[in-house]
């Protein structure tokens, strides 16, 4: 899944961002900061895929992030 985070200029996308990645995106109290984009990964746990993994007993599991 890819999300993207948009807004207008000086409303906080970046801190969001920091916040959610536990990123360093550049942020100050001035417009146009961030110029260019920030890639994040978040993993999201997923218990379903424990239980499958419990069920088939697969030789290697791989979350899907």
């Amino acid at each position: 899944m890819e999300i993207g985070i948009v807004g207008l200029p000086n409303v906080g996308k970046s801190t969001i961002f920091n916040a959610l990645t536990s990123g360093d995106a550049a942020s100050s109290t001035y417009p146009f900061t961030t110029i260019e984009p920030n890639l994040g990964v978040v993993p999201v746990p997923d218990s379903r895929l424990d239980r499958l993994a419990e069920v088939f007993k697969p030789q290697k599991t791989t979350p899907p992030f």
